[in-house]
């Protein structure tokens, strides 16, 4: 099995559509409620859902990047405001934060092998 995309809500579809394209994504479906991206590496989409709720929570994706420091750059300069700029975290991720228009957090992240393969890696299945 393998995760095909993921739906973020957005409270202004066309304010939304922008930032992610700002962020360097490229739009594949366009529609009065709904707009789908895919990743510029790899064959990972997201796509994003118009809604007239304002998510309480909101919603966290994470997009990795092994050039972490030069799309934090490239986003700058396009006027996407960093949140958190690049940190090292406990868990040897380093990781920078945005949040879209609608209160989505980003993580933009480089993990290397400890994404799949940290330390403290467990491999636990059903029936185990």
């Amino acid at each position: 099995m393998n995760l095909n995309q993921i739906t973020l809500p957005a409270s202004n579809l066309k304010v939304s559509v922008d930032f992610y394209l700002k962020m360097g994504f490229t739009q594949i479906v366009d529609s009065p409620h709904y707009a789908r991206f895919s990743c510029p590496v790899g064959d990972s989409t997201f796509s994003l859902s118009l809604t007239e709720d304002t998510p309480h929570h909101g919603v966290t994706i994470y997009f990795e990047t092994e050039e972490l420091d030069t799309w934090i750059e490239l986003i700058k300069s396009r006027g996407i405001h960093i949140d958190q700029m690049p940190i090292k975290q406990n868990y040897l991720w380093t990781e920078a934060i945005v949040h879209d228009p609608s209160g989505n957090t980003i993580k933009l992240y480089h993990a290397g092998q400890n994404r799949l393969n940290p330390p403290w890696r467990v491999n636990i299945t059903y029936g185990a």
